[in-house]
């Protein structure tokens, strides 16, 4: 039986993370001085510096871990990452003080694209409205469309919108998709049209997004390409918040410019624009891409592991 490491030490920045029995347990069976989030806080600035003070190794989730932070905590030598998104550490900041990353892409890619799928087929078939509907009183029938058959734009092409094109072969849908990077041999397998992003936004019944958020990321659906869809078409946003303009997006489905979006992250969260969230074409959900509990082992398992296998993550980590 091995003996658990008890001089490096161990700060779990997670809620869920601390709160989940499995992922607590292999954890402590490898290490023992381990500090969890017990609390629940939430943690940034100066309360995650102080958490994280005199630790050899992190596992991080949401926390956001740029420069101000990591010159701060001169004994961190390791992050474990628990999810898949970069974009709340600053890789170069790593970098320059030789920190370790330990991360795997992928590994809750299942989660996401079936909550695609339930995002899809709720609003083709009005499911959230009848719903309110019924409570109010109201039993009216409304007459949706299947999924059947659409014709699905897919922005970003990597590990969950791969997962996303395989569930969706059952429907037989018209898949076409746009990505920075050249995936010739998997869109020719499953017969997907790769396409710029104006066309795709233009032709698809659904858009749906699955790329990181950066500088050439963010906003790029602004009110000009959200105004390229087609009246009836859905916008589904499960990547990140900052990749659509908010503010265009509530003016756009106020209007009825497109038939309705379904957003599970936000720029802001939780999000304040109440006037957005309470439209009753928009279908909201807090986060929860990545939180069913095969995906949440599976993240957690990765993260345990990073904290052993890691490297200095290069610039452009993938």
């Amino acid at each position: 039986m091995k003996i658990p490491d008890s001089k490096t030490k161990i700060a779990v920045c997670s809620r869920s993370f601390s709160r989940n029995k499995v992922l607590r347990n292999e954890l402590l069976s490898r290490y023992s001085n381990v500090k969890f989030n017990d609390k629940g806080l939430s943690l940034s600035g100066d309360r995650l510096v102080n958490f994280l003070k005199g630790c050899d190794k992190a596992i991080t989730a949401l926390e956001v871990v740029d420069e101000k932070i990591l010159s701060q905590l001169p004994d961190l030598k390791v992050i474990g990452k628990y999810g898949v998104g970069l974009d709340m550490i600053n890789i170069s900041a790593m970098r320059r003080h030789s920190i370790s990353l330990g991360w795997t892409s992928g590994v809750n890619k299942r989660s996401v694209s079936e909550l695609v799928i339930s995002f899809a087929i709720s609003l083709l078939r009005f499911i959230p409205l009848a719903h309110r509907e019924v409570l109010s009183g109201n039993w009216s029938q409304h007459i949706g469309s299947l999924l059947t058959g659409k014709t699905v734009g897919i922005i970003g092409c990597g590990n969950i919108g791969k997962d996303l094109v395989q569930l969706l072969q059952n429907f037989n849908c018209h898949i076409i998709a746009h990505d920075i990077k050249d995936y010739h041999e998997f869109y020719e397998k499953f017969n997907i049209e790769p396409v710029a992003l104006d066309l795709l936004l233009t032709k698809s019944d659904i858009v749906t997004l699955h790329i990181p958020l950066n500088n050439t990321t963010r906003n790029i659906l602004n009110a000009s390409k959200l105004n390229m869809m087609k009246p009836s078409a859905i916008l589904i946003n499960t990547a990140r918040g900052g990749l659509v303009d908010e503010i265009a997006l509530k003016n756009i489905l106020r209007n009825h410019h497109i038939a309705a979006a379904a957003f599970d992250v936000f720029l802001e969260e939780p999000p304040k624009d109440s006037e957005l969230i309470e439209l009753e074409n928009f279908l909201v959900t807090p986060h929860i891409g990545g939180s069913a509990k095969e995906s949440i082992l599976a993240m957690g398992m990765a993260a345990i592991d990073g904290l052993d296998n890691n490297k200095i993550p290069e610039i452009n980590f993938d």
